[in-house]
């Protein structure tokens, strides 16, 4: 049964840092591109970024390219999003999944990031 558990969320100021990470069970890990998603308060969910089983190949939406870094650590079975820069706008609930992202089945439980002075 997959399992994906997320952390490292909380409050930061504009322009701070945080790391998220994403331990997973019930898969093999390294056989699975990953992403992360999020929501904001009473927005849909957002794909923000997503890396290849082997982490060789890694993609970003727009508005967190050059800000945000995707990576994985298969060893570990760990996924992580470091987050730079971070704006008000990227206040929102992170998830880490599996394709097909927009099942809930397939994403973790969430981590709170909020960005505010």
């Amino acid at each position: 049964q997959l399992q994906l558990v997320e952390s490292g969320g909380g409050l930061v100021q504009p322009g701070g840092s945080l790391r998220l990470s994403c331990v997973a069970s019930g898969l093999i890990f390294s056989a699975y591109g990953m992403n992360w998603v999020r929501q904001a308060p009473g927005k849909g969910l957002e794909w923000v970024s997503s890396i290849s089983g082997s982490g060789g190949t890694t993609t970003y939406a727009d508005s967190v390219k050059g800000r945000f870094t995707i990576s994985r650590d298969n060893a570990e079975n760990t996924l992580y999003l470091q987050m730079n820069s971070l704006k008000p706008e990227d206040t929102a609930v992170y998830y880490c999944a599996k394709n097909p992202w927009r099942s809930s089945i397939n994403r973790g439980q969430g981590t709170q990031v909020t960005v505010s002075s």
